[in-house]
């Protein structure tokens, strides 16, 4: 555990996600979403995400480090830190020996931050953050001014939302907004949305950060 993670207790364990998270660490890769097929689909919407050499960015909700290798690549010689509220799955990421920072945090556990970032990444995780208000404020900290976050799903909202509502448990209510939803969810946070798609393969919204530093 770095410095710079959450002491144990601060990080939301009492978030009955993370014990769900922990659980199924060990054999995401092969009984969760195929990782093959996932970057298969990454590399063709890559236009369409604007990664470039250079950017650095935050992945919140890395699990177990599926993409990450292909977004250190993707930015390198910028800088990729990838971070997860479960140890569970953050240890499987690190198992992976690519090249970025890992971090044990709970993005609803708002706080001040030493270091910002041109991309926020949510990728697969948005629906399970337990306050999406606190979340997105403290995203925005972390955004460079006129930085981006970039919420995105390979599935709409509705058949993802369907998807949990049938797993139930610990994941049954967690809740993607449609991306209609958005502009009035980031408000708040003084992000903006500047592009959204929410296609039946595709949830995809890009905000800015249009705050001056914190």
């Amino acid at each position: 555990m770095s410095m710079n993670d959450d002491p144990a207790g601060k990080t939301g364990l009492n978030d009955p996600r993370v014990a769900y998270f922990d659980h199924h660490a060990p054999a995401w890769d092969q009984t969760g979403p195929d990782p093959a097929t996932t970057l298969r689909r990454l590399r063709e919407l890559d236009g369409l995400l604007g990664f470039r050499p250079g950017l650095d960015v935050l992945e919140i909700g890395c699990g177990t480090g599926q993409i990450t290798g292909w977004l250190a690549e993707s930015v390198k010689p910028g800088k990729v830190v990838a971070m997860d509220f479960s140890p569970g799955m953050l240890a499987q990421a690190k198992a992976r020996g690519v090249p970025a920072d890992f971090l044990l945090k709970d993005i609803c556990r708002e706080e001040t931050v030493a270091r910002r970032f041109d991309v926020v990444l949510c990728f697969h995780s948005f629906p399970h953050f337990r306050d999406p208000a606190a979340a997105l404020r403290q995203i925005a900290r972390y955004l460079k001014p006129g930085g981006h976050l970039l919420v995105m799903h390979l599935a709409g909202s509705a058949p993802l939302n369907a998807f949990h509502q049938k797993l139930g448990g610990a994941v049954g209510r967690d809740h993607l907004p449609p991306a209609a939803q958005w502009p009035e969810l980031v408000c708040a946070a003084s992000l903006s949305v500047v592009e959204s798609v929410d296609r039946e393969d595709l949830f995809l919204v890009r905000a800015v950060n249009i705050d001056l530093p914190r």
